[in-house]
């Protein structure tokens, strides 16, 4: 069964910490519209991948029952705290793990206190499952060595473990686009795509994504990947691929900058849903040329600044 939504967001801190702002305003209004949508499909699991958890051994699988505490992103910590509450379907984690194993791929299952929680984890959570009865995750890590089909095969995987435990899936990529932030220090009230060069990439991108031709989208993101620098190279989009259970469109609800590099907040019709989905007053899907000069955004290391290290402290599980 394919997954009863899918969508792909930002990972920056920006539209929760910073909503107000004009670039990330659409953003915002984007992303609540999302977690309508997201509850409005009735998952009892989301299947989440953040090009912000790095993992360098082993496929990774979040399997501690309950990850809540405060997070502070290593770029934007100077606005403020990040407060988290992620609640894992510890049952369907290990089922990935074992499958995952079993195909040939050597997983982990990640179960400690205090776990740094990734920023893209944290912001997707709080403005899409904030509500009184939090979607169950299942989390996997960004593995550097893995590429583009082997993490789509890895949402699959996630896909068919659910299906065999009899729960409805949605799929979720977080992460951003093109990844070219300013080289000089600018207002965020000024925030915008960096670069014209890949600003049309990204719009390449949607084109090809609203027409749910998935051979091409394949074909298109290593070069994606390769000229807009796109973002680990966008495994996120690899993942929801096979985690959504195949896609026949998208429709684009907000697309801005993430401190001069591209992000989107996308809704994807999957193969199910094909025959029974109408447009939605509001929503547009994309096209050639849409949305020109519309504002932009991916969070990136700011010219000047140090970088700290993310800080999260995570309490026990009850």
């Amino acid at each position: 069964m394919p997954a009863v939504s899918a969508f792909l967001v930002p990972g920056s801190p920006l539209p929760l910490l910073r909503g107000d702002e004009p670039p990330y305003r659409p953003l915002r209004r984007a992303l609540d519209e999302v977690a309508g949508r997201l509850a409005d499909s009735r998952p009892d699991v989301l299947l989440v991948y953040s090009t912000r958890w790095i993992a360098v051994l082993d496929a990774l699988w979040q399997t501690r029952p309950r990850l809540d505490g405060v997070h502070v992103d290593e770029v934007w910590h100077d606005l403020g705290d990040l407060p988290h509450d992620l609640r894992v379907d510890t049952d369907l984690a290990h089922a990935c793990v074992a499958a995952t194993n079993a195909m040939g791929l050597r997983a982990k299952g990640v179960d400690f206190e205090a776990f740094p929680v990734d920023t893209g984890a944290v912001v997707a959570n709080a403005l899409l499952n904030a509500g009184e009865r939090p979607i169950p995750l299942v989390i996997a890590a960004n593995n550097i060595y893995h590429d583009g089909p082997t993490t789509e095969r890895l949402g699959a995987l996630a896909l068919s473990q659910a299906e065999h435990q009899g729960k409805r899936a949605a799929a979720l990529a977080i992460g951003g686009l093109s990844t070219e932030f300013h080289r000089a220090e600018i207002d965020l009230s000024d925030d915008h795509i960096s670069d014209p060069a890949k600003d049309e990439l990204n719009r390449r991108l949607f084109d090809l994504l609203a027409g749910g031709d998935t051979d091409a989208i394949r074909a298109f993101l290593p070069e994606f990947s390769d000229r807009a620098r796109g973002d680990q190279h966008m495994k996120h989009l690899w993942w929801l691929l096979g985690a959504s259970g195949g896609v026949q469109g998208a429709t684009l609800q907000a697309y801005g900058p993430d401190y001069g590099s591209g992000a989107a907040v996308m809704e994807f019709t999957t193969v199910s849903e094909q025959a029974v989905e109408t447009p939605r007053p509001g929503a547009t899907a994309v096209a050639p040329g849409a949305n020109r000069g519309a504002p932009v955004w991916q969070a990136a290391m700011r010219p000047g600044r140090r970088r700290a290290a993310a800080r999260s402290w995570s309490r026990p599980s009850p």
